[in-house]
Parts: C-alpha cells; structure tokens; sequence
C-alpha cells in the first residue's frame, strides 16, 4: 500500500549560515584542487543543483533546504515526516528530467510502516508560497521497498534517471537482512527500474523468471551511489562488509552475488567466497579492502577539471576520503584518494565545473565544500 500523507510542509524561513561561510582553506600538499566552505548544514544527506544555480540540500532529520548559488541564504522548502534512526532520514534529492517546466522535485526517505521500516520514493513540486519564497508542494509517494523490516540500517534510495528521461532507476538495500538480495520477490538488495510514476518499467529483464517486475539487477547490499556516464553506462557502488567496497557496471538481469560472493568477510571473521569466474555472479570492477565506505557516487563531465572528464567520484565515509576511480568505456581502475579529514557524505558537481562535497556531519553541523582548480 502505498503511502501518501506522511508529510508535514514546512514554513519558509531565511537564515544567514554560519560564520564559516565562503571561508577559503589552503589546498593542502598533493591536493590539485582548492577548498572554500560555503556553509554548514545540520546532518546533510544530499544536495543538487537547480538551473538557476542555487541548490536543494537534504538533512537527515526531515528538513529539505534551498540554497542561494553563494551560500550565504536558505530557505526551508519543505519539513518531510521521516524515520531518522540509525541509517534513516531525508536522503537523496534529484530534480526531474523536465523540471525546467514541471519543477518537479524527486526525493526519497526511511519511514515506519507495517512490518517495520523502509526506504519511499516520492516526489513534489516547487511553487511560490505566496510570501515571496518557494515552498515544496503537490507532495506524493510513488514507491515503497517491500517488505518493510525491522532495523534501522541500509535503506540506500539513491535516484538516477536514464539518459533519456524516461526511467528512474532507484536502489534498495538489503536492510542488512542479507538473503532478500537474492530474493526474487523482494526488492530489498536490488536495482530497480521504474516509471517516472513509480510503476515497474516495461520491458524490465527478470519478470518471465518470476522476479518482482521492478528488479533491474539484484545481489546488491547498500547501494549508496547511482549515475550515469556519458556513453549511457549505469554505475553504481555499495558498501561491503568487512572488506569488499565495490564500484559496479550494472547490467539488466544480472546477479551481483550478495550475500553468497564478496570480496569482503563478515564482521565476525567468517569467510565469504570470493567473486571469481565461472561462479554466476557479476564481479565488480573496483573494490577495496580495507573499505573506503562510499556515500555519494558523481561521473565528472565539467571542463575545471579537465584530466578527469568522464571520471567517477566517490565521497568516502570512514575512510574520511574523495576518492577518484578512473573510468574507460566499460572499465574501471583506481585512480587517487584525498584525505578530506571529515567523513564525506556527498559528491556533487556545479554548474561551472567544481566539485562540491558534503561532510556526513554524524550528530553536528557538516560542511559544504567547493573544490576548484588550483
């Protein structure tokens, strides 16, 4: 059943950030790019960039914020009910493919339902509020992962849309109940395909082999990036165990091989097998070991950074790292990691080319950085 009056929006408030603001940080050695602080958010999760280049910021708690090009205003747009134990929260934001004329806005959260918890897809409208700001309205939920669990842990909700506009593809977490990424019913542990309405998208690979019509790929575990390339090459990466950080080339119908092959072990010690030839699952094209923990997933197309045009970017959590993975064609190698000295939660690219980063922040403020060239 699908929900749709789990929301409360909020009232427009404008706030100066906090004094760090706009604050430019020496770029420190080895590091080919500057760093300037632009603001500070409460538990950020995500953020985009709209036409006009202001951005949309998502924190944890429920608040989605607009933010001036400079950093220096916001205005709440929206305050989202939301499940924010653990994992949970106001997590990704991505503005729709036509969104210049239907300022349409997707987004996705952790709320408490039947059965448990899980990770919606959902979807608004910013409008004029009447007082001279903007207000996110017209507010629906599109999809829920099934089955809600328990647990407050790996719901992943992170959006793409195909290059042609027409699908949305949408992660879920296997909710750190491990066999659901193997279960064909389930859409927990899987990439899924769907309409711009949230319906199963045609012509998706597995339903003549009884699998959910949603299931695009499956044999995934916390899938907390998702994008696109420009020769139309679906990535994604997810967090292994113990061990076992992936970046993956997602193909229809594909088995990824989680919880039965990974490069990683389980927390207790206990040995998982490998991914190796012949054994039917898909391997990834990168992994690490130890992990890097990666959050947000960004395919570099800016010209500020031109050595790294058609490169993937990757913020790293406990490894406290921007992590740059090389990409060529339908390839993947390491390339460099830059320690950030905070867990980077988000990668996002600007409209002039920089790289912006949003630190994880935990349980305080976390820092949006902008990164340009030296």
């Amino acid at each position: 059943m699908i929900r749709k009056t789990l929301f409360a929006t909020g009232l427009l408030t404008t706030t100066l950030l906090a004094s760090t603001a706009c604050s430019a940080q020496p770029a420190a050695a080895g590091k080919p790019f500057k760093e300037t602080v632009v603001a500070d958010f409460d538990s950020p999760w995500a953020m985009t960039f709209l036409p006009d280049k202001r951005m949309l910021v998502t924190e944890k708690k429920g608040q989605m914020l607009l933010v001036s090009a400079d950093g220096k205003s916001r205005q709440t747009v929206a305050t989202l009910t939301v499940d924010s134990a653990g994992q949970g929260g106001l997590m990704d934001v991505v503005l729709a493919p036509d969104f210049a004329t239907s300022q349409r806005v997707y987004f996705s959260y952790s709320t408490a339902g039947e059965g448990g918890k899980g990770v919606v897809l959902a979807r608004g409208r910013l409008r004029p509020d009447g007082g001279g700001g903007t207000r996110l309205g017209e507010i629906e939920a599109l999809f829920n992962a099934r089955p809600f669990v328990e647990g407050n842990g790996h719901y992943s909700g992170r959006i793409a849309f195909s290059p042609d506009g027409k699908y949305l593809f949408f992660t879920n977490g296997e909710r750190q109940k491990f066999t659901p990424a193997q279960d064909p019913k389930m859409t927990l542990g899987k990439v899924l395909r769907l309409t711009l309405d949230g319906k199963p998208a045609p012509g998706n690979p597995l339903v003549a082999k009884g699998f959910a019509p949603e299931i695009w790929s499956y044999g995934h575990r916390n899938l907390l990036g998702i994008a696109f390339d420009a020769q139309g090459n679906l990535w994604e990466q997810e967090m292994g165990p113990k061990g076992g950080d992936e970046v993956n080339l997602i193909k229809p119908g594909l088995n990824y091989g989680w919880p039965n092959a990974s490069n990683g072990s389980n927390y207790d010690g206990s040995d998982i097998p490998d991914h190796k030839p012949g054994d039917g699952y898909e391997p990834p094209k990168v992994w690490w070991n130890p992990v890097i923990s990666p959050g947000g997933l960004m395919i570099y197309s800016g010209s500020m950074f031109p050595q790294w045009k058609g490169d993937a970017f990757i913020g790293g959590l406990s490894s406290k790292s921007l992590v740059r993975v090389d990409l060529t064609g339908t390839n993947a190698a390491k390339g460099d990691q830059w320690d950030m000295g905070a867990r980077i939660r988000e990668v996002e690219q600007g409209p002039d080319g920089a790289i912006w980063v949003l630190e994880d922040g935990g349980d305080s403020q976390g820092r949006l950085i902008k990164l340009t060239a030296r």
